[in-house]
């Protein structure tokens, strides 16, 4: 007995020291001098090929040159972005997690309780780009412009599927806009990401979708899509879209935009916060950055973080109107249930 109460002091003794240990590492203050000494993840809310992971894996591939190290690409999609940004939001503030943020950030907590407030729980280090949203379908469907589809939907009311990248992102909210302005009904079906409902369209599974210029260019390029619609205030300067009409030049007013930044959780050192801000600046400043861009049919949009926050508070003021005109919160708690 004796020996057995000896052994169990002793491991009491080991596990006091290692864990005391791990909590004096887990204090000492990070040394900023030395960042980065490792590799930057890059936290994606949506599935690969999407938007989000084609601008991430544009910054991956000059990283190393401003930064010193690379960066990490992890998908992390669902909940309409919300799993990616909890991971980020509860990340330690150490300069190590970062992720992709789009307006989904100001949206979901517009919904309904989320585990975090994210317009407060972030704080965005650099605008990368915006983008246009578009109105979608296959070149051989029966619409040849918006007119066409809006008097087939209301001579077939409920009957069009609509895909989108999941259930309270921009993409339902701007064919909900849409929706409402044409006085049409459509069904919705929520995907993890803009891929899947482009999946979905390509198999027909869904007869029209709303993504984004960036993610649609080859698809428009090769002839097996066209765009009906652009969800802006002017057209995309793109050749491939140049002679899309906006909603309001034809009569609609739909207007929604896709800011896409990389964030940051709130809390984090200044002088390590500056550094990443310093590198982050420089890769969306980089001509290869910018190439890869053009050819996936965007452009890059650099803000500061400062200037970043003052578009997040004027556009959380634009959304919350959006919501509650459209009534998509509604139909959001409807769907959960």
């Amino acid at each position: 007995m004796g020996r057995k109460t000896a052994v169990l002091c002793l491991i009491s003794f080991i596990l006091i020291i290692l864990l005391g240990g791990c909590n004096t590492m887990q204090s000492q203050p990070i040394n900023a001098s030395k960042y980065p000494g490792r590799p930057i993840t890059v936290l994606v809310p949506f599935s690969a090929g999407g938007l989000s992971d084609s601008i991430a894996r544009a910054m991956e591939k000059v990283a190393v040159k401003h930064l010193g190290q690379p960066l990490l690409i992890v998908n992390k999609p669902g909940g309409a972005g919300t799993i990616a940004w909890n991971e980020l939001a509860g990340s330690k503030p150490d300069g190590y997690t970062t992720g992709i943020a789009g307006i989904g950030t100001i949206l979901q907590p517009l919904y309904g309780p989320t585990k975090y407030n994210y317009s407060t729980a972030l704080e965005p280090i650099a605008k990368i780009s915006n983008i246009s949203l578009v109105m979608v379908v296959m070149s051989d469907s029966n619409w040849g412009n918006l007119e066409e589809f809006i008097a087939y939907a209301k001579a077939h009311p409920g009957e069009i599927k609509y895909g989108h990248s999941g259930l309270g992102s921009v993409t339902q909210v701007g064919a909900e806009m849409f929706a409402q302005a044409a006085g049409i009904k459509m069904q919705q079906v929520p995907f993890q990401g803009d891929s899947e409902s482009i999946a979905a369209l390509l198999g027909k599974h869904v007869q029209v979708i709303f993504s984004f210029q960036g993610v649609i260019n080859e698809y428009v390029k090769s002839g097996k899509t066209k765009v009906l619609a652009v969800c802006g205030d002017h057209r995309i300067k793109n050749i491939d879209f140049k002679d899309v009409p906006t909603f309001k030049e034809q009569g609609l007013d739909v207007v929604t935009k896709n800011w896409q930044c990389l964030a940051i959780p709130k809390e984090m050192p200044s002088d390590v916060k500056n550094k990443l801000v310093s590198g982050i600046k420089a890769i969306i400043n980089d001509a290869e950055f910018q190439t890869n861009l053009k050819e996936l049919g965007i452009s890059a949009e650099y803000l500061g973080p400062e200037d970043c926050l003052k578009e997040w508070a004027i556009d959380n003021e634009q959304m919350e109107k959006v919501v509650r005109d459209t009534g998509i919160a509604d139909q959001i708690a409807a769907h959960k249930k």
